[in-house]
């Protein structure tokens, strides 16, 4: 009988294994420790038919997705990103008040941004631009009470301690946002400059040894274009963006000493670099005085830190940037291509040629390069001052803003894209609505979720919201995945030099070579209309189909030197040896 059992006992064993063996092998997989494959295979022009997908999720975590209809999520699985420690990056702007709430309050806060930072990561970012965190009574945070402290409303100093330790383990990389055009009119700097000049004796002059800080701001006993009147007093201040504001007074050397004990403190603290807001705007009316002083500020940050990263906003043309890369700053923000009326809106919507992209982007090239032949382009399309981009395009329903950040991010640079967008949120007209809470859910109720800035208009949004998104090989939120994944792929697309496929590129297709003596050549074919077009390439020599990116279930296809591109389809293709 004992021996019996002991025979059951193994058949049923050997049944079981037998079971799972089959089970597994028709789901594609190996049993564990059976030596299957475990490399993730190069790109090729097609993917197995029984391949799988890791696709992140919501929460941070990855599940395995069967074989897509979508060409690009088979196609480009075996892309792998090649890692360089430099200013090339692939950046996430977050407002922080409307990103994520960690304690349930409707604000979003520090630890907020530490929950999604898998979510940041698993896109392809490394490196995140925040919003002023320092103490403030406006929800923006852009009139600053204290350089050196956090805003109670979004955490503590701990809290951005964290913030910095946790994204560094992920090779995030942070900036924050320095406000050094004017200070709040609560600062104690301004305060103490205005309480000693309503004390002054009538027609008195301030003595600097009594309040020094009346230097650190611009006073004038006479109205002048862009003075406002100081309460209870004969004098007026300077405060070009709003009364509240002041304007620095940033030729003073005292203020400057001021300003390199805040960038050391927070250099000090881990902070990879700055973005500088209003540049254009620290002297008025004086674009050598603006110069001289991001002269200062760049070099006081790189005594500090050699490698701290400098961006500027230069809400500008592209000469006056260009001439602002006098200063050697790294990074000036690419205004001319941003926004409803810039370059890449124009060229999706006819008004421009395909052809007049590439040409733009290769003057700006050579205007920037021939004053600092070290910048990095700061490329993007829409930012928190701005009109959300799935606005732009009325009769859209995902191509065409697709197609537009396609090229913000495939422009040479540091690119960077703000909240949001990666999932098509809407927001314009008054700025509350530019900086709506994060779409991640429908149910606005949801944990996490915040409630927007005051006065904010019910925004409706065009697309669906991120967890239902993820699940959408179509979606915008995976169109930006891929487009960063081949970005960061082919490191000549961020770091090369632009030159014109001959031949190729025409009025509905973009087509250039992204050239560089370190990172090879790639070849970027882009078709920015609605109807499909076929191209010969066989004059450009030996190229291979290396990445795809589809808006559609139609696939792109390269054969003897023919390329037929979809509607709103992109391919990059690589030189080979043959």
């Amino acid at each position: 009988m004992r021996r019996i059992k002991e025979y059951l006992v193994s058949f049923l064993f050997i049944l079981l294994f037998l079971i799972a063996y089959v089970t597994n092998q028709n789901a594609g997989g190996t049993l564990p420790g059976a030596g299957g494959p475990s490399a993730t295979p190069a790109a090729t022009e097609s993917a197995p038919a029984d391949a799988a997908t890791a696709t992140p999720t919501a929460e941070g975590s990855t599940s395995v997705a069967p074989t897509s209809a979508v060409q690009m999520i088979n196609f480009n699985r075996g892309l792998q990103p090649v890692v360089r420690d430099d200013a090339y990056r692939t950046t996430y702007e977050i407002f922080v008040y409307s990103f994520r709430d960690s304690n349930g309050d409707g604000i979003g806060d520090l630890n907020g941004i530490r929950e999604k930072l898998d979510y940041i990561a698993d896109m392809g970012f490394d490196q995140i631009w925040l919003t002023p965190v320092h103490p403030s009574d406006t929800y923006h945070k852009y009139d600053v009470d204290d350089y050196c402290a956090i805003d109670p409303a979004f955490g503590t100093m701990e809290d951005y301690e964290a913030l910095l330790q946790e994204c560094h383990a992920r090779g995030i990389h942070v900036l924050l946002d320095l406000v050094l055009n004017h200070t709040s009119d609560t600062h104690p700097w301004f305060r103490a400059a205005t309480d000693y000049l309503r004390t002054l004796p009538a027609g008195k002059d301030p003595v600097f040894e009594e309040c020094p800080y009346v230097w650190y701001y611009t006073f004038s006993r006479e109205p002048m274009d862009g003075f406002v009147p100081l309460e209870g007093t004969s004098w007026y201040y300077e405060a070009r963006f709003w009364s509240e504001m002041p304007d620095l007074n940033l030729g003073n050397e005292v203020v400057r000493e001021e300003i390199k004990n805040i960038v050391q403190f927070w250099l000090d603290k881990g902070v990879d670099g700055f973005r500088l807001d209003a540049v254009t705007s620290y002297v008025t009316a004086n674009p050598d005085a603006n110069i001289e002083f991001l002269k200062y500020l760049t070099d006081t940050c790189k005594s500090i830190k050699p490698d701290c990263y400098l961006v500027g906003e230069a809400w500008t043309d592209r000469l006056s940037i260009a001439n602002l890369y006098a200063s050697g700053i790294d990074s000036l923000f690419d205004f001319p291509f941003s926004n409803a009326e810039g370059v890449i809106r124009s060229t999706l919507n006819g008004s421009y040629k395909a052809s007049d992209f590439v040409e733009a982007m290769k003057l700006a090239e050579q205007a920037y390069g021939e004053v600092n032949p070290n910048y990095v382009d700061a490329p993007f399309y829409t930012n928190h001052d701005m009109g959300r981009s799935a606005g732009y395009y009325a009769q859209d329903d995902g191509p065409v803003t697709k197609m537009a950040y396609a090229l913000s991010l495939f422009m040479p640079g540091n690119s960077f894209v703000y909240y949001g967008e990666e999932i098509g949120m809407k927001g314009a007209g008054k700025d509350e609505n530019k900086r709506a809470p994060m779409y991640w859910t429908a149910d606005a109720s949801a944990p996490g979720m915040c409630t927007g800035p005051e006065g904010m208009d019910d925004v409706q949004m065009k697309f669906p919201p991120l967890d239902e998104q993820m699940s959408d090989d179509l979606s915008l939120w995976r169109w930006f995945t891929e487009v960063i994944r081949v970005r960061k792929a082919f490191p000549a697309i961020a770091r090369g030099r632009t030159e014109t496929a001959e031949g190729v590129c025409d009025e509905s297709v973009a087509a250039f070579f992204r050239r560089s003596a370190d990172d090879g050549d790639v070849l970027v074919v882009m078709n920015l209309r609605d109807q499909a077009a076929t191209k010969d390439l066989s004059a450009l020599g030996n190229l291979q189909l290396a990445a795809v990116l589809n808006t559609s279930e139609e696939s792109i296809s390269y054969d003897n030197g023919s390329l037929n591109l979809p509607a709103y389809s992109i391919a990059v293709l690589t030189p080979t040896a043959d």
